[in-house]
């Protein structure tokens, strides 16, 4: 073996293979389908093990690898559409330049529905949100990528990025009102906790 492909087999292996588990995570929330998502995984590792040269290695593998997941399943979608989902992000470009993570409420939003609340119900009203304001929603918030990884990954604006959060957060908001409202969350379209009153009963 000689000294570069010793260095592609430890960079596949300690830097690539890591991250397989959120890759699963992600692709399953992108298809639906358990086996669509490890075709998409096994793809995703075939690619990346074929362009490694196209990789630095120490930068940032899990951004690299998402990208090429991404793109993977944009093409097997478009083989079985005609186009992917189109948003309608533009009516709400005002949004463009505002932080909406710095926005009261939102790091609640976040902390209740992936720290308190992440269940079947959650689970289901993620996968029911139009794939393009999902994707930014997973890689932000269930991820942890930054608005900056996130437009790389999906190849759009950064304030493109931010408008499809915002939405999505929203749409998500008042997909699970009900369900949190159930679970002890009082006025959550106010995106209040819960008060001391009821925690204490």
């Amino acid at each position: 073996m000689s000294k570069t492909d010793k260095q592609h087999d430890d960079v596949f292996e300690n830097e690539f293979l890591p991250h397989i588990d959120a890759l699963k995570t992600f692709a399953y929330h992108l298809s639906y389908n358990e086996d669509d998502a490890n075709d998409l995984v096994q793809e995703t590792y075939m690619k990346a093990f074929r362009f490694i040269d196209k990789y630095d290695a120490g930068t940032n593998a899990k951004a690299w690898l998402f990208k090429i997941l991404k793109n993977a399943y944009i093409n097997e979608y478009r083989k079985k559409s005609k186009r992917p989902t189109k948003v309608d992000f533009e009516d709400i470009v005002s949004y463009h330049d505002a932080d909406h993570d710095t926005l009261p409420g939102y790091m609640d939003l976040r902390e209740e529905i992936f720290d308190n609340m992440m269940g079947d119900e959650v689970t289901i009203a993620i996968n029911s949100l139009p794939i393009d304001f999902r994707t930014v929603l997973l890689l932000c918030d269930v991820e942890g990528f930054t608005y900056e990884e996130i437009s790389k990954i999906i190849d759009v604006p950064i304030g493109t990025v931010r408008s499809r959060l915002f939405r999505a957060r929203n749409m998500l908001k008042d997909k699970l009102k009900d369900y949190a409202e159930k679970r002890g969350y009082k006025d959550y379209r106010g995106q209040k906790r819960k008060s001391k009153k009821s925690e204490e009963e």
